[in-house]
């Protein structure tokens, strides 16, 4: 039995280490590509080269300005464009919907949403890092092209849970036409179209999940009402029962599955 276990391990995670890498190596790529050319940056001995006279010095540090402002905004900006907000909302109002504030700990609550979006992500990850990251490492194609075959992957992700509804409103306020190809959709229309199709989902479920545990809050107060205990919380008796039932249906196995299968084949 015990002999066993270290095999289950190792099939479990070879699955699991190359989109885990794909991801993080995605997100930061997507940040380094952006400046890569403004040139070397280090060098054997600590140098600033701004270049010659001429404009070629605040061109350099514009140049630079931006590597580090996207290098600062890299993660925020991967996981706007990612399964994450969904995942995160829902977890919120599951949290709040129990009516334990603290339990589980906001840190394990970010870190389970964190894998379930790379769990989530994981074919999008690999085809961007085949597609994109890949190549640049093996210096086949340049940075410009290495960045839109990176994005190609999240982009078609982002335009298949988009609403057409929310998509068009920032297209007439871009007073952009109609985009023939996905890869002509700008991303500064399909990102915020995407994240409030994101909230927006992440909200229907969350009420939908609020559901069963506002019954229970109904009942336990009718009861108490009944029996006269005016002055005692009603919440205090109903947290048992609420975490008792959401254990009894393996919650967490409910709500992760859905979860993941709400974004359908990647």
């Amino acid at each position: 039995m015990t002999a066993a276990i270290p095999r289950r391990l190792s099939s479990w995670w070879k699955p699991v280490w190359k989109p885990v890498f794909a991801g993080l190596a995605l997100a930061l790529v997507v940040g380094v590509v952006l400046g890569l050319s403004a040139g070397p940056a280090l060098a054997q001995s600590l140098t600033f080269d701004l270049g010659d006279a001429g404009g070629t010095a605040t061109g350099r540090i514009v140049q630079t300005i931006g590597l580090i402002t996207v290098l600062s905004l890299a993660p925020s900006i991967l996981i706007m464009m990612t399964a994450f907000t969904r995942i995160v909302i829902v977890l919120s109002f599951l949290r709040n919907a129990l009516g334990v504030q603290q339990v589980p700990p906001t840190t394990v609550m970010m870190s389970l949403a964190l894998f379930l979006t790379f769990f989530v992500m994981a074919p999008v990850f690999e085809r961007s890092y085949t597609q994109g990251i890949q190549p640049l490492m093996n210096q086949e194609i340049d940075e410009m092209e290495a960045f839109r075959r990176t994005v190609a992957p999240l982009r078609d992700f982002m335009l298949h849970h988009t609403s057409e509804k929310d998509l068009r409103l920032f297209m007439d306020m871009a007073r952009l036409q109609n985009v023939q190809e996905p890869n002509d959709m700008p991303l500064h229309v399909l990102v915020p179209a995407f994240m409030i199709s994101e909230i927006k989902r992440g909200f229907e479920i969350g009420f939908l999940l609020f559901l069963p545990f506002l019954i229970i809050d109904m009942v336990v107060s009718s009861i108490l009402m009944s029996m006269g205990m005016m002055m005692l919380p009603p919440t205090m008796v109903a947290i048992p029962f609420k975490i008792i039932f959401f254990v009894l249906v393996d919650g967490w196995y409910l709500i992760a599955g859905s979860l993941a299968r709400s974004f359908g084949t990647l």
